[in-house]
């Protein structure tokens, strides 16, 4: 799963099962993004239920104010941030209904893991954390802010629409970042664009033969941490392979369906379409020659990637783009770009600009296209935007992209930094990494809210988010835990 080995009897300390004890109650009620009224209700439950003060705002977010122990009330007042919702992804052969289903949890050795679904530590853990920290009474604390937000996973609805000064906060912790001994001070803005391909039909002759093409298998991940991995996306690999069948015979598409997310790199792909009987066989060809060639490419990223062609017994009727839209619509999907853009001049190794082509499906008689785009560098993130919307220019479709999030810029000369950066290495002997990281987080907007505010992000391993491959790993709960508690004590 990763360089850290799962042992068969791993026994967590009372914090850990304290924490995911409350973690277990949240993974119990569906949380998708867009679905979080439940959630929201638990949150406020439990803040009346330990008597502290508690709304939600006009979008839906949900604070609670915790009183400062004893001793503790002269504290700076510090912010405990995550979202509550989560990524929605599953594998083909679950039956999960994220509308009402539980998540079912996984225990390997020091891993937590979910039934074929994805686990949502990201961020139901930061909810877990931050309510074991406003309860525990073996800790002191300032007086705590806890913001939960909405929709993050969506587009970071819930930090855009936050009343400014909403909060009193000098300091915030945010809580969903992903790699124990890191601590973020800053992350990538980013955009997403939609594309539409207005699309006409007609019946096909009779000696033309309806044929599926899936794509499978494919790790997935998140696009941004994940876009530097060299995962294949599910559509680029349907993509290439409807081009090449079109070299040869005269394809016409039927539809296609991939993807689930802007923040989640495809994993499956399916294109459903008419060829002329007499090319069957050559198809076929076509199709096995390009899964194997695929499929070395990418031999040590996805061992699982599959690639199969079945007829289709069962169509309501004939119809088919007609053959110009057909290219069109192959041609956007395969110029459209994918994966990193840029790498950044100042920190070496660390993606600057990328793009993930995340969903593409047909509907109301349109090709729809989604990509989504994110740069550290406002003016780069506008160029790969710009490049994106002309590409769908050159195709004829319409194109709209929204006004995005901006980039957490870092503050090197940060107090709450440098205490962060204190506390750890006084916690285990060594220094941690401070960085910043190439994906969304809330911090920026929220910070522009607040004037004043300083702001970093820690959090446990989490490894695969935003696929059901997203594991949770135990050991790293406490340490997060103690972390932020010895920050509480040397602010």
């Amino acid at each position: 799963m990763t360089n850290k080995n799962p042992v068969s009897q791993y026994k967590p300390d009372q914090i850990t099962k304290d924490i995911l004890a409350n973690f277990k109650m949240i993974s119990d009620i569906p949380r998708g993004s867009g679905n979080e009224e439940e959630i929201r209700n638990f949150m406020l439950k439990w803040a009346n239920t330990n008597n502290f003060k508690a709304f939600a705002d006009e979008a839906g977010n949900v604070i609670i104010k915790v009183p400062a122990s004893k001793g503790m009330e002269k504290k700076p007042i510090v912010v405990l941030q995550g979202h509550m919702d989560m990524v929605c992804e599953k594998t083909p052969d679950s039956d999960h209904d994220f509308s009402k289903d539980p998540i079912k949890f996984v225990y390997d050795g020091e891993w937590l893991k979910a039934d074929k679904t994805t686990l949502g530590a990201d961020n139901g853990i930061a909810m877990a954390m931050a309510m074991s920290l406003a309860t525990d009474r073996n800790i002191s604390h300032p007086k705590l802010e806890l913001l939960f937000t909405v929709e993050e996973e969506t587009g970071l609805t819930g930090a855009n629409e936050l009343k400014p000064e909403t909060l009193e906060g000098k300091y915030l912790i945010n809580l969903d970042s992903e790699e124990e001994g890191v601590i973020i001070i800053g992350c990538a803005g980013g955009r997403d664009t939609q594309i539409e391909l207005h699309l006409n039909y007609e019946e096909v002759d009779n000696d033309y033969m309806p044929f599926t093409l899936e794509v499978s298998g494919c790790t997935g991940g998140h696009s941004g941490e994940n876009i530097a991995d060299g995962k294949a996306n599910a559509i680029r690999v349907m993509a290439r392979i409807l081009q090449h069948i079109s070299y040869f015979a005269d394809i016409r598409l039927i539809g296609v369906q991939a993807g689930t997310a802007h923040n989640a790199i495809p994993r499956n792909a399916e294109a459903k379409f008419f060829i002329p009987a007499a090319a069957v066989d050559k198809v076929k060809n076509i199709v096995s020659e390009m899964h194997g060639i695929i499929k070395q490419e990418f031999v040590l990223t996805e061992p699982n990637l599959a690639v199969s062609i079945s007829p289709i017994s069962d169509l309501p009727d004939r119809r088919a783009m007609l053959s110009y839209l057909t290219r069109h619509s192959i041609n956007l999907l395969r110029a459209m770009p994918h994966g990193p853009i840029a790498y950044s001049k100042q920190m070496h190794g660390k993606v600057e600009t990328s793009l993930n082509l995340a969903k593409t499906w047909v509907a109301d008689g349109k090709l729809f296209v989604y990509t989504s785009q994110r740069s550290s560098v406002p003016s780069r993130l506008n160029a790969i935007t710009e490049r994106v919307e002309a590409v769908a220019r050159l195709a004829n479709a319409h194109v709209k992209s929204d006004k995005g999030y901006p980039s957490w810029a870092p503050k090197t000369d940060s107090k709450l930094t440098k205490i962060a950066e204190e506390a750890y290495n006084k916690l285990y002997d060594k220094e941690p990494t401070v960085t910043v990281i190439h994906a969304g987080l809330e911090c920026g907007i929220i910070g522009d809210k607040h004037s004043g505010m300083e702001m970093i992000s820690i959090g446990p391993d989490i490894i695969n988010p935003h696929s059901p491959d997203e594991a949770l790993y135990l050991p790293a709960i406490s340490k997060i835990y103690d972390l932020v508690v010895q920050i509480f004590k040397m602010i």
